[in-house]
């Protein structure tokens, strides 16, 4: 009896449930999905704002201290397309460009543990933001021993040209 009672409540239970699939069902099709793709559509198809139009998110913000010649300063540059105040925006571009890699870091601090030369840049101190290629930017840089003066020198001309000024 036992038996028969599960059988015929989960015979029930079924039949209720394939109704009720099937009002929903047909409820979803008419009402619902329209309704649900309206909301949803704006959303994926939007246009960038006007305050954002011709970036493609590729906008950083160079602070430079202490580089003398004329190089101390905060610039904007955009890359794709290409602008901004930065003094050399096409070949700033085309350097972050070349450093690029997928799965790499362009901006990347010198890793913990390396060995470097014991030779001073001098004073220059560069302090960078921004987003490059979708993902947040916040470097710093200097010239306080070999590997920092490698690092500085990968990216110029976003940073300025040091060895033209007479410095190591």
């Amino acid at each position: 009896m036992l038996q028969v009672n599960r059988s015929t409540a989960a015979g029930r239970l079924r039949r209720a449930l394939i109704v009720t699939a099937g009002s929903l069902a047909a409820v979803g099709s008419t009402a619902l999905a329209p309704t649900a793709y309206a909301h949803a559509a704006p959303l994926s198809l939007a246009s960038p704002s006007l305050k954002d139009a011709g970036r493609s998110g590729d906008h950083l913000t160079v602070t430079v201290r202490d580089a003398g010649g004329g190089a101390d300063g905060t610039y904007e540059l955009s890359c794709h397309p290409a602008g901004g105040d930065h003094p050399d925006v096409g070949g700033a571009c085309a350097a972050l460009d070349r450093g690029t890699r997928w799965g790499k870091d362009t901006f990347a601090p010198v890793p913990q543990g390396s060995f470097c030369t014991m030779q001073y840049g001098g004073p220059a101190t560069a302090h960078v933001t921004g987003t490059w290629a979708g993902r947040p930017v916040d470097a710093r840089f200097d010239r306080g021993d070999g590997c920092e003066i490698a690092r500085w020198d990968r990216l110029v001309p976003l940073l300025p040209d040091l060895r033209q000024s007479g410095r190591p």
